[in-house]
């Protein structure tokens, strides 16, 4: 008798968003312009290769000039979108923009692995870009690799795993490529480990605007029940220490 076929069924998936957005073609050049006018005259961070990040730089509050008002509008409508995708309830939470930033890429540039312990949600908005990659991937990594049964093997350090195969790449890919395109908004967990690929296009450049957001519970009316312990209170009702 033939055997039962085996059925290997995904479990814990990562929740990541995307969206391509349609903004107006000269919207889309005044932000570009904007973005390379904060730059100024730098061309990178001061570790070698690294692009220019503008957080590191003063420029980590762009969501509240008035050139970036309806990009920080649509973040605002998809973070809130996310959330219900989630199971969220919108009525329990507040979500905040902590911080936003440019990020400008030249030629051979990237952006090494890193996250965000200060937020909750990341999302990035590319300014450019074809969908080719050329000029460099947004690289998501998995927090662990739960299919990895010998250690190392997973990654690359040689064995039994075919690495160019459909199987390796679904089940034990070590990361994950994600190409800008002009208008992408894209969304993920802010504790997830990411980096950005070298941008291999010598004549053009990436630009992208990255946001901070957090979540606490609604401002609570005095008097009322105090915010669950599992959300920090909503920072209006909070008391700076001198």
């Amino acid at each position: 008798m033939p055997s039962p076929a085996l059925s290997l069924q995904p479990l814990f998936p990562l929740a990541l968003a995307s969206v391509q957005l349609q903004p107006d073609p000269l919207e889309a050049a005044v932000l570009m312009q904007e973005v390379l006018a904060l730059r100024g005259a730098a061309q990178g961070n001061p570790e070698p290769g690294c692009a220019w990040t503008g957080d590191l730089h003063g420029r980590w509050q762009v969501h509240r000039l008035p050139v970036f008002t309806w990009l920080t509008a649509q973040v605002q409508q998809q973070a809130q979108a996310y959330l219900r995708a989630l199971g969220f309830e919108l009525d329990q939470v507040a979500i905040h923009i902590q911080r936003a930033w440019p990020v400008v890429s030249e030629p051979g540039q990237v952006v090494g692995r890193h996250h965000h312990p200060n937020a909750h949600l990341s999302a990035i908005y590319y300014l450019n870009g074809d969908g080719s990659g050329r000029s460099g991937c947004l690289r998501l990594f998995p927090p662990g690799q739960p299919n990895e049964l010998v250690p190392g093997l997973a990654v690359g350090h040689g064995g039994p795993i075919a690495p160019a195969s459909p199987e390796a790449q679904r089940w034990n890919a070590p990361w994950v490529d994600l190409a800008p395109r002009a208008g992408l908004l894209v969304l993920f967990p802010a504790a997830t480990d990411h980096a950005v690929t070298a941008n291999d296009d010598p004549e053009d450049r990436r630009l992208s605007v990255a946001f901070d957001l957090a979540l606490t519970a609604p401002c609570a009316a005095a008097g009322t029940e105090g915010p669950p312990e599992y959300l920090a209170p909503h920072p209006s009702q909070w008391t700076p220490l001198a």
